[in-house]
């Protein structure tokens, strides 16, 4: 059957037949301009594969092959953060959606928006015991990840699809963001279906809203011009709204602080920072909200056990004022002084309108240093004995671009990065608008706004599986292969993830994986050591992981002194279309700053 209508990629009216659901399916992720899928194909999913090669030689969606299926979702995780668009994986039924399961859940807890594909056998072979069936009849994957997504089904007919797929999009685009799922039987990707849908303007439908509570913010305003002292709470769900909120900082003479997530969305050098609050945080600023403070605005912070201090009343208390688009997030902090629920760059914006006629000083000296915030700053610039991490963060932070994006990984990687890397912001650069234009998107009234992918630091809260940057890094780097990547993992999320690497050789992406080698998992072992647990089960084995990577056609270099990251060339890292392994054997008995963590394993005792 043929008929006149507007075509799948939005053209003007011609003849259309009907189409493979697959092809329909890799067309609408086009639409929304998806440019890659993460995956490992399968026979049920064998069907979006030939559309996805079809897609290619035409120049449009084009696959990325992960090794295991929960790198695929850490990589789609990691394109979503950097673009700000929806991050596709894909996987066979049974183990193969299964695998996907940890990157998912990892995705929901952290606000990521990603769409999982898994496949089914066809239809008439439910409950017959199919090879790998994971329908409702068999190992019941729709079931198990209900649990970890915004919108979760199974297409069990042709015309369900545009239907299906578009809410998934839409349940991941919208506030609150997240990953959704969507299973098929592979004879319904295989089958016919005319399309229905195809003159929607999917990226209109999808578009943020601009959504605020008016009055509350003309209290908020209130509350912010009878403030004294002022102290700006920055989250990870600022991304997009740094520019206003950081115009406002400015001119309330206030200070700021961020969270652990925050922390990659702001300039660290700014001489209005006091630091990091929360895991792993900086004494500067937990004294900051402690002393002569009457007013605290947190936005974007869902103010769980790491962003909160391990819900400390150093933030927790009547002085605070919470904005943020989520109202889960609103309903952790009961005791503050006013909710505010909006788009925070909308929120921010609104507050600049009705604040215009306020300007006043900074309300206290700048800090003399980078240094003065840290724990250790003897150990940041020491050159004696074995490597430690807090020197190695300094390495980093001065020979790698503005440019740079950082993804740390869980466990002690995220500790040492959160409270020691300091990288120069790329806002530092020179306003060539040629080198920032990648970072900024136009909003739907064509003003010029920071997108998603402003961070310079990027970790993973709450959920936090072990492996996830190996993966993310590859994501980031696919997305935007001209700024390099630099992934701080550990040896035991290496041992776990370090395959993927593989594919970034692969996809030739400037990557660097800085591996912190202490033949330990080291936050287990820190942890045990710190809440006097018995010290077991957290030894791993001598490795060289430069040998390792040479062996995957990587190069590598192996530091084991400060006097080694003189040995490094990091022009030709930085110029080399392919990944890099830098094999830090740092001093293992430094204990990382995981103070919050320890608190509240311990029932509230400080360590």
């Amino acid at each position: 059957m043929h008929v006149r209508k507007p075509s799948l990629s939005g053209g003007v009216d011609e003849e259309q037949a009907e189409v493979e659901v697959s092809d329909l399916i890799v067309s609408m992720l086009e639409r929304i301009g998806v440019e890659y899928v993460f995956g490992i194909p399968g026979g049920a999913v064998e069907p979006m594969y030939n559309a996805m090669a079809r897609s290619e030689r035409r120049g449009g969606l084009r696959h990325v092959l992960a090794r295991h299926e929960a790198g695929a979702a850490f990589m789609a995780d990691g394109y979503a953060r950097e673009t700000g668009k929806l991050g596709v994986c894909i996987a066979t039924s049974g183990p193969g959606a299964t695998n996907l399961i940890t990157g998912i859940a990892c995705s929901f807890d952290n606000g990521v928006p990603v769409l999982a594909i898994t496949g089914q056998p066809p239809l008439p072979s439910f409950g017959k015991r199919a090879f790998q069936e994971s329908a409702c009849t068999g190992i019941n994957t729709l079931g198990m990840f209900r649990h970890c997504t915004r919108y979760n089904s199974l297409v069990s007919h042709p015309d369900q699809v545009e239907h299906k797929l578009v809410s998934a999009m839409a349940k991941a685009l919208r506030a609150p963001n997240g990953p959704t799922h969507l299973t098929f039987p592979v004879d319904v990707m295989r089958a016919m279906v005319m399309p229905q849908v195809s003159s929607y303007e999917l990226t209109t439908l999808f578009r943020r809203r601009s959504l605020i509570d008016d009055g509350a913010i003309r209290h908020l305003c209130e509350e912010i011009v009878e403030a004294r002292n002022i102290v700006f709470l920055i989250g990870g769900g600022c991304h997009e709204a740094v520019g206003p909120l950081m115009t406002l900082v400015n001119r309330l003479g206030a200070v700021f602080v961020a969270t652990p997530d925050g922390k990659g969305l702001i300039n660290p050098r700014h001489s209005a920072y006091r630091g990091v609050f929360g895991f792993a945080g900086h004494k500067t600023a937990e004294a900051t909200l402690r002393i002569d403070t009457d007013l605290v605005i947190a936005l974007g912070t869902n103010l769980g056990e790491w962003t909160s201090g391990g819900w400390s009343e150093t933030v927790l208390n009547t002085r605070l004022i919470h904005v943020d688009a989520s109202e889960d997030n609103l309903m952790r902090s009961p005791m503050a002084r006013l909710h505010v629920r909006g788009r925070i760059v909308s929120v921010c914006e609104r507050l600049l309108e009705l604040l215009a006629f306020v300007q006043r000083p900074q309300r206290v000296d700048p800090l003399p240093s980078i240094e003065a915030t840290l724990n250790d700053p003897d150990k940041y610039v020491s050159n004696e004995g074995l490597v430690k991490p807090q020197r190695l963060m300094q390495e980093l932070s001065n020979k790698f671009p503005p440019t740079t994006r950082f993804v740390a990984d869980t466990g002690n990687s995220t500790a040492w990065a959160v409270h020691y890397l300091h990288a120069q912001d790329r806002r530092l650069l020179s306003q060539d608008r040629r080198s920032v234009s990648r970072h900024h998107v136009r909003d739907e009234r064509g003003v010029e706004r920071r997108s998603s992918n402003s961070s310079w630091l990027r970790v993973t809260m709450d959920f936090a599986p072990m492996g996830w940057a190996i993966g993310a890094a590859i994501g980031i780097a696919r997305a935007n292969p001209s700024c390099p990547v630099v992934c701080i993992t550990g040896d035991g999320s290496y041992l776990m993830n370090g395959q993927e690497i593989t594919a970034a050789t692969e996809e030739g992406l400037t990557v660097i994986y800085v591996v912190l080698n202490d033949e330990s998992l080291g936050m287990v072992k820190h942890g045990q050591r710190m809440t006097g647990a018995e010290q077991t089960a957290c030894a791993l084995p001598p490795v060289d992981y430069r040998k390792l990577a040479e062996a995957l056609n990587v190069p590598g270099y192996r530091i084991e002194t400060p006097a080694d990251f003189d040995q490094i060339d990091y022009a030709a890292i930085l110029a080399r279309k392919g990944p890099t392994m830098i094999d830090v054997r740092i001093d293992g008995e430094e204990p990382p700053p995981m103070g919050v963590r320890v608190k509240t394993l311990t029932g509230g005792q400080d360590e």
